[in-house]
């Protein structure tokens, strides 16, 4: 009897825990596809791919996505298996997917990035498309009358635009990875520094044919296949031939003019007209820049409270995929696309169907270091203050301020032969199945901390945690040989050593906060100069915004250097009016001089958060 009873309870007990596994998983719905083409205005139709719910019979809001892909936020995985909206698919949605004009099986002629107008109703553009699109949808399946949309890099950016121009039945927006400049820090250019690889495979990839194409290089590792394409001006000349549009249109377009103004989706968004999430990656290897100058620029605006920020730990459109414990060599510790994901539905939830309270944060924003999530009414965050980290003798970091009124400077010599590697070689192409470029801002910067031409600053060990929340900005003093020249700036936590329990994090160097600017363009971005050789000049620019704390035991560092390779072009260092046109003569060796005294005090600008103004040396 005394068994049995054992056996009854063992019974029970394995019944309740079933059941409440079972009330507590998540819900899998199947979802059957239709593929349709739907009429623009215009009579132009468009490919668009419709996934329903099989077992819902009640009215569901749609959930949008339109791309330039064939398998990118495109709908080629099943909603109920996609990691970045299954969690979404198992309450319910209608998905909805759409090629663009003259990508992939859509009609039309596709421009790459085009102009918007935004106040002009009559034009047909990517909002009018958006707007034709809803309203065939709401005639055309089991709709609330609600829809959302997202999407991560070029489909956040059309999520954006149907944003300024919006249909009644849009309630809210997710532009994810999103360009907000393409000049002054995202796809093509930063600060004006063209970025060669990018810029010469995606335009070639996009443009080349309706579909998505890799360009056929003849060598693997692409650092060598750059360096010996020569000067910018062979491109057209060997291979593309004046052919592809948007690379016309870089050399007829050096400077930041109306062509580049007119592209830029900070330029046309300001007050925001439905709820938008602008979600970004503190090392998004593409549109870093994007989310934080958007969300900037319609914070201004912002007076319907719609604004709303989320920045991860992650690369580019990495919260979309089904891991994102680590990214380089950097570890989280746990899966932070799923707490992403979480904040994604409770925020369409909300705005498509009721459910919740709709408190949400101003500022979502993952704090690296610490490895975890912080809410901000205010991003950046107000309590952090802006503190100088001087560039000192011996190759020290230091929050005094030289003192010393003679000249003192540290010096390398720029060599357009031998340029600085951005990631280990070999550089595979970036689209590549083998490519190790989503990963690269988070490489180990010891890759180039041996070369004469990258000066490094360094603290000794922390005694207490750093913690750095907001814009980080670089403001160095310069002396060049040459009539033009380029700087990279990178801001460095170094590890300890460590002979347990990760020996591939043992005293590695993750960078936190990086870019590089074009010094032709420190008198704006509209009027390149060249330098005076042997002039000292200020050359302050931003590192982007971080969250983060360096540890105790860490170091900080701060690399300097002058050039960027193949991810950036490689600057003449002899003054030309457009590099795009330069020749191989203009190429020359430049001697440059990093200034750290009194007149001139090279510093790196931290947000610091906390009263106290911490240690950098050991006692």
């Amino acid at each position: 009897m005394k068994y049995m009873r054992l056996l009854l309870y063992a019974y029970s007990f394995f019944i309740l825990f079933v059941s409440s596994a079972w009330a507590q998983a998540p819900r899998v719905i199947h979802y059957s596809k239709k593929e349709v083409m739907v009429p623009m205005r215009d009579g132009v139709k468009l490919f668009t791919r419709i996934f329903t719910p099989d077992s819902i019979t009640e009215p569901l809001p749609i959930l949008l996505m339109r791309s330039p892909y064939a398998d990118w936020n495109i709908g080629t995985i099943n909603p109920e298996k996609d990691p970045y909206v299954k969690n979404m698919a198992a309450g319910g949605y209608i998905f909805v997917y759409q090629n663009i004009r003259g990508k992939q099986k859509s009609e039309g002629d596709f421009i790459m990035e085009g102009a918007f107008e935004k106040h002009n109703p009559k034009v047909i553009d990517e909002a009018s498309d958006t707007y034709d699109l809803i309203d065939w949808l709401l005639k055309n399946t089991n709709n609330n009358g609600k829809v959302g949309q997202l999407g991560i890099s070029y489909p956040g950016e059309l999520a954006l635009i149907s944003a300024v121009k919006p249909h009644p039945a849009l309630k809210a927006v997710s532009p994810q990875g999103t360009v907000a400049d393409f000049f002054l820090g995202d796809d093509f250019f930063h600060n004006g520094a063209f970025r060669l690889s990018f810029g010469f495979e995606y335009s070639y990839g996009e443009e080349v044919s309706k579909g998505d194409s890799l360009f056929p290089f003849s060598m693997y590792d692409l650092y060598q296949w750059y360096l010996e394409l020569g000067p910018l001006s062979n491109v057209n000349k060997k291979y593309f031939h004046r052919e592809i549009p948007t690379w016309n249109d870089f050399l007829l377009h050096p400077n930041y003019d109306s062509y580049w103004a007119d592209k830029a989706p900070v330029r046309y968004s300001d007050t925001p007209l439905v709820p938008i999430m602008h979600v970004g990656g503190y090392w998004d290897q593409e549109n870093m820049n994007g989310p934080e100058a958007l969300y900037a620029k319609m914070e201004k605006y912002d007076i319907h409270k719609y604004n709303y920020l989320v920045l991860g730990p992650w690369c580019h459109g990495q919260w979309g995929d089904s891991d994102a414990s680590s990214i380089g060599i950097y570890y989280d510790g746990h899966n932070t696309a799923d707490d992403f994901r979480a904040i994604q539905k409770d925020w369409f939830d909300y705005w498509l169907k009721g459910i919740g309270t709709g408190k949400f944060p101003e500022a979502s924003c993952y704090q690296t270091g610490s490895n975890v999530w912080k809410q901000y009414d205010t991003w950046p965050d107000k309590s952090a203050k802006t503190t100088p980290l001087y560039l000192s003798a011996e190759k020290k970091l230091s929050f005094s301020k030289p003192q010393e009124a003679n000249p003192k400077f540290d010096s390398y010599v720029s060599d357009p032969e031998n340029p600085v590697v951005y990631r280990p070689r070999p550089i595979e192409s970036t689209y590549s199945d083998s490519s190790n470029w989503e990963s690269w801002l988070a490489e180990d910067q010891r890759l180039v901390d041996h070369r004469p031409d990258v000066l490094m600053y360094e603290s000794d060990s922390l005694t207490s945690d750093i913690t750095i929340t907001g814009n980080v900005t670089a403001d160095i003093f310069a002396s060049i040989s040459g009539s033009d020249a380029d700087f990279v700036v990178k801001l460095i936590d170094v590890y300890p050593d460590m002979n347990r329990p990760r020996l591939d994090l043992s005293s590695c160097e993750l960078m936190i906060a990086e870019d590089i600017f074009r010094g032709r363009f420190r008198n704006g971005f509209s009027k390149p100069i060249p330098t005076t050789p042997g002039k000292v000049e200020e050359y302050k620019f931003s590192l982007h915004q971080v969250n983060h704390v360096f540890k105790k035991g860490h170091k900080i560092m701060v690399q300097i250097q002058s050039s960027w390779f193949p991810i950036f072009d490689r600057n003449p260092q002899k003054y030309v009016p457009n590099i795009f046109l330069a020749t191989d003569k203009d190429y020359i060796k430049s001697t440059q001089k990093i200034f750290r005294d009194k007149q001139y005090p090279s510093c790196i600008e931290l947000p610091l958060v906390g009263d106290v103004l911490p240690k950098l040396t050991a006692k």
